[in-house]
C-alpha cells in the first residue's frame, strides 16, 4: 500500500512539473535481482584437451529474464547447471524460453561454436512457445576486409569465396541450411514451427560515419545503443581485434548498475569510454609469456604471423588493471583466459594499477549486483 501510494504521489508531482521522472521507473522491477553468470571462460580455437572452463560465454539474469553474451563451447549445458533454465512451462522440455535476447561480440569460432545449439534445440526447450522471438544481435559482414598476412606460405584457398566474410544474419541462415534435414523433420514429423518464428537474427548497424582502416582497426568513436527494453539498455562500441571486423564490446545498463564485456580486443580507448563507471568489467586476458612460449625460435612465417595476432589482438594481463582504473570500474572480472590452465592466483597477481576488486571469471562464476 505504501509503495503504491508513493508511486501515485511521484506520478502526480511529475505531472505538475515539480520533478522529473527518474531514468528507471520506480516500479516493482527495480527490486529484481541482477546477476552476472560466466558460462565459459577459455579463449581460442581449442578445448585445451577438454578443459572444463569451455569457451567464452556469459549470461545476465534480471529476475527470471536472461540475456546471453557469446556462445562458446559448452555454454548450453552450463546454462542449466547454473540454474538459469527454470522452466516456465510445466509440460514437455523447456528452459530456454526465459532468454529474451543474445549478443555476439564477434564471429571467431570460440565465441559462436555453440550458437547452433540455440537454433537447433530451441524449439524443444521452450522457444516455440514464446510470444516474441529471441532477438540476436551480432556483427555484420566485414565485406572485402582480409587479413594482411596473405603472403604466408599456408595461404592457399579460402572457404566460401563468394561470401568469405558473412555477418550474423547470413551465418544464421547458413546454419539453418546445413541442418535443414533435421529442422524439416522436426517441422513435418513433430509439428515444430520454423525457427524463423522464434529466433530473429540481426546484424548490428554501425553508424555511417565510422570507416575502418584497411587492416580492420576501428577509429575512435563513442558508444551507440543497439537494444533496450524495460529491464536493460545495451550499448556497443567497436574494439580492435584485427583482422576480425567488426568486433564489439557491450555495455548492459540495469537498475542495479552496468556490466561491460570487452569482447576480444587489445587496449582500447573506445572500451574505456564504454566502461565508464561500470560496476563490473568482464575483460579478456592473455599471458604474453605463455604466448611466446608456444612458438620457440626459430619461428616459421606462419608461427610469426600467429604470434603477432595473439600479441596485437588481445590484452596482456599486466595491462588490464590500467584499463579498469581509467574506466573507474568497481569490479574487474578476468575471463576469456589465454590460457585457462594458469592458476587464479597467478592471473590476479599479474594485475597492476587497479584499486578495485579483481576476480577470475571461470565457468559458473557468478556475482550479484548490489
Amino acid at each position: 500500500m505504501i509503495n503504491l501510494l508513493s508511486r501515485l504521489i511521484l506520478a502526480s508531482v511529475s505531472i505538475l512539473g515539480l520533478v522529473s521522472a527518474p531514468s528507471w521507473a520506480a516500479d516493482e522491477k527495480s527490486s529484481q535481482k541482477v546477476e552476472l553468470i560466466i558460462l565459459g571462460a577459455a579463449a581460442g580455437r581449442t578445448s585445451y584437451g577438454g578443459h572444463p572452463d569451455g569457451g567464452f560465454s556469459a549470461a545476465i539474469a534480471v529476475g527470471d529474464i536472461r540475456y546471453i553474451i557469446d556462445f562458446g563451447r559448452g555454454w548450453h549445458d552450463r546454462y542449466y547447471q547454473a540454474g538459469l533454465g527454470t522452466a516456465k512451462y510445466k509440460t514437455g522440455f523447456s528452459g530456454l524460453e526465459s532468454v529474451r535476447a543474445a549478443f555476439i561480440t564477434h564471429l571467431h569460432s570460440d565465441h559462436v561454436v555453440g550458437y547452433p545449439e540455440l537454433l537447433l534445440f530451441g524449439a524443444t526447450e521452450g522457444l516455440r512457445r514464446k510470444k516474441e522471438p529471441i532477438q540476436i544481435y551480432g556483427p555484420g559482414s566485414r565485406g572485402s576486409l582480409t587479413p594482411q598476412n596473405i603472403n604466408s606460405p599456408s595461404f592457399k584457398e579460402i572457404v566460401n569465396p563468394s561470401s568469405p566474410n558473412p555477418g550474423t544474419k547470413e551465418m544464421t541462415d547458413k546454419i539453418y541450411e546445413a541442418f535443414a534435414a533435421d529442422l524439416n523433420d522436426n517441422i513435418l514429423d513433430s509439428g515444430m514451427p520454423n525457427p524463423h518464428k522464434y529466433i530473429n537474427a540481426n546484424d548490428i548497424k554501425i553508424p555511417d560515419t565510422i570507416v575502418p582502416t584497411p587492416d580492420g582497426v576501428p577509429p575512435r568513436m563513442s558508444p551507440f545503443e543497439i537494444y533496450h527494453d524495460e529491464l536493460i539498455k545495451v550499448t556497443a562500441t567497436l574494439v580492435s581485434h584485427p583482422p576480425m571486423y567488426p568486433s564489439f564490446a557491450f555495455r548492459f545498463d540495469t537498475k542495479k548498475g552496468a556490466i561491460v564485456f570487452s569482447g576480444d580486443t587489445n587496449k582500447s580507448e573506445n572500451l574505456i569510454e564504454l566502461a565508464d563507471n561500470a560496476k563490473i568489467l568482464v575483460h579478456e586476458v592473455i599471458n604474453h609469456d605463455w604466448a611466446n612460449g608456444l612458438f620457440p625460435v626459430p619461428r616459421t612465417e606462419d608461427q610469426v604471423s600467429k604470434l603477432d595476432h595473439l600479441i596485437k589482438s588481445h590484452t596482456d594481463v599486466r595491462d588490464v588493471g590500467e584499463i579498469a582504473e581509467k574506466a573507474k570500474v568497481k569490479h574487474l572480472v578476468l575471463s576469456h583466459l589465454a590460457p585457462p590452465t594458469i592458476t587464479d592466483a597467478e592471473w590476479i597477481n599479474s594485475v597492476k594499477g587497479f584499486g578495485g576488486r579483481v576476480d577470475v571469471g571461470r565457468a559458473l562464476f557468478r556475482v550479484t549486483l548490489e
